[in-house]
């Protein structure tokens, strides 16, 4: 009987075969957005996102060393996706991220920090400072309420006025992408389109016939998987991915059980302990009212029965009325 990992592996190579590629795996990412001889596809890409067109439109990108070197030796070493540098100095950082870790909005503002302050040195100006943005597409949802594109910045909370436009994280929350037909797409919903993996092969052609750069993307990834090393590559890391949501399930799915089961056990303990504590109030009441009774028959003042057996004059005027 095969073992998980090989039937893992077949259906991946059975997707391969098909051309039914994971445009968000990070190997090949970083080979379609992150090479100098395709930086055209990147500038395309960041513009859409960025809803440049025109005189803002990107023109030109540089792609740096995507470690971050820390500023002391006990600080975390930065590993960016895809890191690069426009020509008027702006500085982007592309990261995708399939696996929820749950901590992506810190992970960006730690990632646009080093960013931000790179290249400053002692001594210089902070105008010398150039606005730096990091870009997130996810593989999961993080904002329930959001839509699927959020761009965060530092605003006034009262006003709504923005401190300036050094700071933008942004937020692409793929699974949220809805379908329609493609000649009614954005170009940033093409992209998203192509980074879904809900389209079929007829509709991922369509959509390669509609634009030149998404065209040339899907080429590449052909070119790539026919390269046997980055073909592991592609194919080890999927797997290490589907491992992970494997496990995330069984400890989801253990630790759900594991509640039902304390939960029984604690609901069984509580209504045993609650069972106990009714009975005890039940013959404490019973006690007091005997001993009401009995100095009722021996004419005590409902004052003193009250004192004695912590009943309410009320209760003792009811038994008054039995004796009577």
């Amino acid at each position: 009987m095969e073992d998980q990992h090989s039937i893992a592996k077949k259906q991946i190579e059975n997707d391969i075969a098909n051309k039914r590629y994971n445009p968000m795996n990070d190997v090949l990412f970083k080979f379609i957005f992150g090479r100098d001889e395709r930086k055209n596809i990147t500038i395309d890409l960041l513009n859409a996102i960025l809803s440049r067109t025109g005189k803002r439109a990107i023109r030109d990108i540089q792609f740096k060393n995507s470690e971050i070197v820390p500023f002391y030796n006990d600080d975390k070493l930065t590993r960016l996706d895809i890191f690069c540098v426009t020509e008027d100095g702006t500085k982007i950082d592309v990261e995708v991220q399939l696996i929820n870790k749950k901590d992506m909005e810190r992970r960006s503002l730690f990632y646009w920090s080093q960013m931000y302050l790179m290249g400053l040195n002692e001594g210089d100006d902070y105008i010398t400072l150039n606005p730096a943005i990091t870009i997130n597409i996810l593989g999961h949802e993080i904002f329930p309420n959001e839509p699927l594109h959020s761009m965060y910045s530092i605003y006034n909370i009262e006003t709504g006025r923005r401190l300036n436009g050094d700071l933008e994280l942004h937020f692409l929350e793929v699974p949220k992408f809805q379908k329609k037909p493609i000649g009614e797409m954005t170009r940033m919903e093409r992209w998203l389109a192509y980074f879904s993996n809900k389209l079929n092969t007829e509709e991922m052609e369509e959509l390669a016939m509609s634009d030149a750069t998404i065209k040339k993307a899907v080429n590449d990834t052909d070119i790539f998987m026919m390269d046997f090393e980055e073909r592991l590559k592609y194919i080890n890391r999927q797997m290490a991915i589907m491992d992970y949501n494997t496990d995330m399930r069984v400890s989801r799915e253990e630790g759900h059980k594991a509640g039902l089961e304390e939960g029984h056990k604690a609901g069984l303990e509580e209504g045993h302990k609650a069972g106990l504590e009714e009975g005890h109030k039940a013959g404490l009441e019973e006690m007091a009212t005997d001993m009401a009774l009995a100095m009722l028959r021996d004419s005590k003042p409902i004052e003193e029965i009250a004192k004695y057996t912590k009943l309410p004059p009320e209760r003792i005027q009811e038994l008054a009325k039995q004796v009577k």
